[in-house]
C-alpha cells in the first residue's frame, strides 16, 4: 500500500511537471514585418442571365449584388486599391465562342472614386454566359504588378459555361505564377456542382468559399474580404528549390513559397552560425483530390548527407494542408572566427493524385525559416517541446519524490499508531 501511494504521488508530480513545462515553452520566434505596398482587390461579378432569379429576400440576385456593392464601396478602407470586373454582362446572343469572351473591367483597379464606381454598378443588367475561367485570367492580369496583398473576390450563382477551360485549373495556374494572390468565392444559392466548383477555385489559392442566401450575408462577407486585404500580412517570397543540396538556393530568415510535384524532393540551404538555432517549418496544401494515406517529411542534413534532425507528419486521408517542422541548435564555438554551418533542408511528400486529376502545376508549398539565438546549451534540441522548462521539470520531479517519501512515512506512522491503539 505504501509503495502504491509513493508511486501515485510520483506520477502526479511528473504529470504536473510535464504540464508546467509545456505551459512555459521557450521564447517564440520573432515576428519580422516589412512595409507593405498598397493592397489591391478586384470584385468579379457574375452578370449572366441567371442573376435575374428572384430568390434572395424577395428580390433578384442582381439587386442583392448591387446593394452589397454599394454598401461595400462606402466602407472600403482608403488604403485599398479596388476594381470591378464583370462576366456575362455585355453579349446577348447564343454564340458560345463569343459568349465565353464576355468579360470586361467595369472599374479599373486603383484609388477608389466611390461615386463613379457606384454609377458603373448601377448600369448592370443580367445578360449572358458564365465565363468564370476567362474572367479569372483577366482579373489576375488586372492585379499584376506590385508586392502588396492581391485578392480576387468572385460572386457567382452558377457553374462555368465555358468548359473545357476548367476554372479550377485556371486558379491553380494563377497560383503557380506568383505569390500574394488569393481568390475568395461567394455562391448565391448555388447547386451542388456550383458549390464544388467555387470551393475548388478558392482552395487552389488558399482562399475561402461562402454560400450566401440573404442580402445581409452577401454585404457582410464581401466587406470582410475587402477589409481583410488591408490587414498587414507577411507576403511569401517566391523561391525555386533544387533537386540536390549542392544546387539549392541559400535562404535567410523569412517566409517562402514554392511548388512541389507529387512525390518530389525539394532542397534548400540555410547557414547557421555557432550559438544560433535553426527553426524551420513547411506546409504543403493538397489543392486537388488526392489519394488517402499521405505525409510530408522535412529533414535537416549536412552537406555530406548526414541527417541531423527530422520532422515528419503523416496524413489521415483529408485533402487539406499538412505541416511539419524542426529545430536545430548549433553549439557555441571557442573560436571567434568559426564559420557558419551550411544546413540542407529537404522537403518531400508521399502524395499521389487521384484518378483523372492533373499533377501539374505542383502543390503549393510554404516554407518558414528562422535563425534565432540558440538555447543556453545546444544539447537542449527540441527538448520534447519543453525548452528551458527542463529545469522546472527536474525541480518538480525532486519535489514529487520527496513528497512521495513524506507521504509514505506519514502513512506508516498512522498505521503504527493505529496498531498500537
Amino acid at each position: 500500500m505504501i509503495t502504491r501511494q509513493r508511486l501515485a504521488a510520483g506520477v502526479c508530480a511528473l504529470l504536473a511537471a510535464l504540464t508546467a513545462g509545456i505551459a512555459f515553452p521557450a521564447g517564440a520566434v520573432a515576428d519580422e514585418t516589412a512595409a507593405q505596398a498598397a493592397p489591391k482587390v478586384e470584385l468579379v461579378l457574375d452578370v449572366s442571365g441567371s442573376m435575374r432569379a428572384r430568390d434572395i429576400d424577395g428580390g433578384s440576385r442582381m439587386a442583392a449584388a448591387k446593394q452589397a456593392f454599394n454598401e461595400v464601396l462606402d466602407a472600403t478602407p482608403e488604403e485599398v486599391q479596388l476594381g470591378i470586373r464583370t462576366l456575362g454582362a455585355n453579349y446577348h446572343g447564343n454564340d458560345r465562342k463569343t459568349g465565353c469572351k464576355d468579360t470586361a473591367q467595369l472599374y479599373p483597379v486603383g484609388t477608389l472614386d466611390r461615386t463613379e464606381a457606384k454609377t458603373a454598378v448601377a448600369t448592370l443588367n443580367p445578360t449572358g454566359w458564365t465565363p468564370i475561367g476567362p474572367a479569372l485570367l483577366k482579373a489576375a492580369a488586372d492585379l499584376d504588378g506590385g508586392d502588396g496583398t492581391r485578392r480576387i473576390v468572385l460572386i457567382s450563382d452558377g457553374e462555368d459555361t465555358c468548359q473545357p477551360l476548367d476554372p479550377c485549373e485556371v486558379a491553380r495556374e494563377i497560383a503557380a505564377k506568383g505569390v500574394g494572390l488569393t481568390i475568395d468565392t461567394l455562391g448565391l444559392v448555388p447547386d451542388a456542382k456550383t458549390r464544388d466548383q467555387l470551393s475548388c477555385i478558392a482552395d487552389a489559392t488558399g482562399g475561402t468559399y461562402t454560400s450566401v442566401q440573404h442580402k445581409e450575408e452577401l454585404t457582410d462577407r464581401v466587406g470582410q474580404l475587402v477589409d481583410r486585404a488591408a490587414d498587414p500580412v507577411a507576403t511569401p517570397v517566391a523561391v525555386e528549390g533544387a533537386g540536390a543540396c549542392a544546387e539549392a538556393p541559400a535562404l535567410k530568415s523569412g517566409l517562402y513559397t514554392d511548388r512541389e510535384e507529387f512525390a518530389q524532393h525539394r532542397w534548400y540551404r540555410v547557414d547557421v552560425e555557432p550559438g544560433k538555432e535553426l527553426r524551420a517549418s513547411v506546409s504543403v496544401a493538397a489543392d486537388r483530390t488526392v489519394n488517402p494515406d499521405y505525409g510530408v517529411l522535412l529533414r535537416a542534413v549536412t552537406v555530406h548527407g548526414r541527417e541531423i534532425v527530422r520532422g515528419e507528419a503523416a496524413g489521415n486521408g483529408r485533402t487539406d494542408v499538412i505541416s511539419t517542422g524542426l529545430r536545430y541548435p548549433k553549439a557555441e564555438s571557442d573560436d571567434e572566427n568559426a564559420a557558419a554551418e551550411t544546413v540542407c533542408l529537404q522537403v518531400s511528400n508521399s502524395f499521389s493524385a487521384a484518378s483523372g486529376v492533373k499533377t501539374t502545376p505542383g502543390m503549393p508549398l510554404e516554407l518558414t525559416v528562422d535563425v534565432v539565438d540558440g538555447p543556453d546549451q545546444a544539447s537542449d534540441v527540441a527538448s520534447f517541446g519543453l525548452g528551458r522548462g527542463w529545469w522546472l521539470l527536474g525541480a518538480l520531479v525532486v519535489i514529487g519524490f520527496l513528497a512521495g517519501v513524506l507521504w509514505g512515512w506519514l502513512s506508516r506512522l498512522r498505521i503504527a499508531i493505529w496498531r498500537t491503539n
